[in-house]
């Protein structure tokens, strides 16, 4: 590096720059070349994804994958490369970092990178900046109109059908699937959808939680208040996609739909089973 190029990281312009091509790699911008995302003319689709900024959260996550995390992923050839498609997790760890983690794997997978659309808790976008920040990336508030939208457009959706339930649970009650919505399940059988069970191990231990501090979550109006480390620990995490679930015919019972989603449960249950005996330490 000459001095010209040295004196130019010292500028604020130079900087950004810089760190851009450290996060945007070759090889993040060959994996959103294989995965084209129709747009708008002001380069938005409907929901608020942005192809340049996705490229940075990407960039940002896939180091958190790599580094951080130490991700591993097994099962990634189930995921199909086109077409409608439901992935159905088990949620814990407080922050989404397991939805993070997912839409890397998906985004990167070499037998079809997809655009992944993570379905989000209400309350994210009335954070400041972060709900845009999200929708940008590719995310999406968890409602069933933009569900349905989604899918008849052929999208990939990331769905935590525990919620909060899961997410919010305390340290004790890891890998416990919580009650499970029915909503996802709705969606499969009408649309005739496919269903990936996903089983996620590690991220109980990036955020655990010793009680909820209810008080003060109702007085910031958010789900839940967690009392544990301020930060996600780099605990390792295992990612296992098992293989297509579908569920056809006319559903006329909500007991029907229960035995599916208890389906749906037994499989991610089998899968985080899998991913507790592949991990051999925490950290």
């Amino acid at each position: 590096m000459n001095l010209r190029e040295s004196l130019k990281l010292l500028t604020p312009d130079g900087f950004k720059e810089a760190l851009l091509s450290r996060v945007v790699t070759p090889e993040i911008e060959a994996y959103m070349a294989r995965m084209p995302k129709p747009v708008g003319s002001f380069g938005y689709d409907p929901w608020g994804y942005n192809e340049n900024q996705a490229k940075v959260g990407l960039g940002l996550a896939k180091l958190l994958y790599d580094h951080y995390f130490r991700v591993t992923s097994t099962g990634l050839e189930n995921v199909p490369a086109q077409g409608r498609v439901l992935l159905i997790a088990n949620h814990s760890g407080q922050l989404p970092m397991d939805g993070m983690m997912i839409s890397v794997a998906v985004a990167t997978n070499d037998n079809g990178p997809r655009v992944p659309r993570s379905m989000i808790e209400r309350f994210f976008p009335t954070v400041p900046w972060l709900g845009n920040t999200f929708s940008a990336w590719g995310s999406v508030i968890g409602d069933p109109l933009n569900a349905h939208k989604m899918l008849e457009s052929e999208e990939l959706l990331i769905v935590f059908p525990e919620g909060v339930r899961g997410s919010g649970k305390p340290y004790q009650k890891r890998y416990e699937l919580q009650r499970f919505g029915h909503g996802f399940m709705h969606m499969a059988v009408t649309q005739n959808v496919p269903i990936i069970p996903v089983g996620v191990v590690g991220c109980e231990e990036t955020m655990p939680s010793l009680l909820n501090f209810w008080p003060l979550a109702k007085l910031l109006g958010i789900p839940y208040f967690p009392v544990g480390p301020l930060l996600p620990l780099p605990a390792r995490v295992y990612l296992n996609f098992g293989k297509p679930l579908h569920f056809t015919g006319c559903v006329t019972r909500e007991s029907e739909v229960q035995q599916h989603v208890d389906e749906v449960k037994d499989a991610i249950r089998g899968l985080i089973d899998v991913g507790l005996k592949q991990r051999t330490t925490i950290f």
